[in-house]
């Protein structure tokens, strides 16, 4: 069986505990994630076969993390040792991704400064079925945004499906390029767009309907969004879209769409007053989508797995899920978690 190959900067998150107290302890947990790195370790922890590509620099820590991941069945095979740093990322316990009291340590990471040309793409690709990226990778530097370019049509020369998260981190983007003067370009070649409405609107420029969102009628702008993609990106064949709400106590909604050209399926709506960890369940949906889609799937149950997955990522501590096929399933059947 061929590999999924996910393709992006590696980070370590350190979450530094509120009120200063990581600091009176001398504690501060370290965390090895990243978007696509979140999504390997997801399907691997399925028994899919997976391999993972990023740039790490030729030392000793890189050395520990890549024997990390190869203990998780993470093929790391494809990983690119250059550069001279790793980069870290600093993110308050509990606090959500999109924060601005996220504070980003990755200029001049490995990743960020690898360029074109030095990745051989047909080796790399050799014993790959699916290509996944998600649009932070993009927006670290322009040639970071380059080297995805050159993948995804790598990628697409020898028929591999490709997926993209719609990844928005507004802190990113520092080298001069908008999103929508990038993203655009990288998505004409995906087959699964992921994201919501509104990260489809900063990203790509997809309209919001306000009155639809007015309306609360949420599932119908899905449809509208992933029309627009459709029509947009030729290649595109399925379009999902996350919904999660985060009321003013403790409890989170949450539900997602997947539209094909044809129609749309709803997952349940899963609900909880509490969460452990918000970090990484974007990632875990990702990955329950590819995962359902290789499998073959129906739709109905590929979009209820992805964000079962999604879901029950929360109660978890850490940047990727531990959770078996068996208990994302187990969540299915009771959608609301105390």
């Amino acid at each position: 069986m061929k590999k999924v190959c996910c393709f992006g900067e590696l980070l370590l998150r350190l979450p530094p505990a509120n009120g200063g107290e990581w600091l009176r302890h001398n504690q501060l947990p370290v965390f090895v994630g990243g978007a696509e790195l979140n999504v390997a370790t997801a399907l691997a922890t399925w028994q899919q076969p997976v391999k993972y590509c990023t740039a790490l620099p030729d030392n000793i820590i890189s050395k520990d993390i890549r024997d990390y991941l190869e203990q998780k069945q993470i093929d790391t095979s494809s990983v690119i040792l250059s550069g001279e740093r790793i980069g870290l990322y600093y993110l308050k316990e509990g606090a959500d991704m999109k924060s601005h009291e996220n504070v980003f340590d990755r200029k001049y990471s490995s990743f960020s400064t690898l360029g074109t040309g030095i990745v051989d793409w047909d080796q790399l690709l050799n014993d790959v079925d699916w290509f996944h990226f998600s649009a932070i990778a993009p927006a670290v530097s322009a040639s970071a945004a380059e080297l995805c370019k050159e993948a995804l049509e790598a990628a697409q020369k020898k028929g591999i499906r490709i997926s993209i998260d719609l990844n928005y981190r507004s802190l990113l983007w520092k080298y001069g390029k908008e999103p929508i003067d990038v993203i655009p370009g990288l998505v004409q070649y995906c087959d699964l767009v992921m994201g919501n409405i509104w990260a489809a609107n900063s990203l790509l420029g997809i309209p919001l309907d306000e009155q639809l969102i007015r309306d609360k009628a949420y599932t119908s702008h899905a449809t509208y969004t992933a029309q627009e993609i459709f029509s947009r990106y030729p290649a595109c064949q399925w379009m999902a879209n996350t919904f999660r709400f985060d009321g003013n106590s403790e409890e989170i909604r949450y539900f997602a769409t997947l539209n094909t050209h044809k129609s749309q399926f709803v997952s349940p709506v899963f609900q909880t007053q509490s969460v452990v960890d918000k970090v990484g369940s974007g990632d875990c949906f990702m990955a329950g989508l590819i995962y359902g889609v290789r499998n073959e799937n129906n739709p109905e149950a590929i979009i209820s797995f992805a964000a079962a997955a999604a879901f029950a990522k929360l109660q978890e501590k850490g940047d990727a899920t531990r959770n078996s096929v068996q208990q994302i399933n187990n969540y299915l059947q009771n959608p609301v978690f105390n």
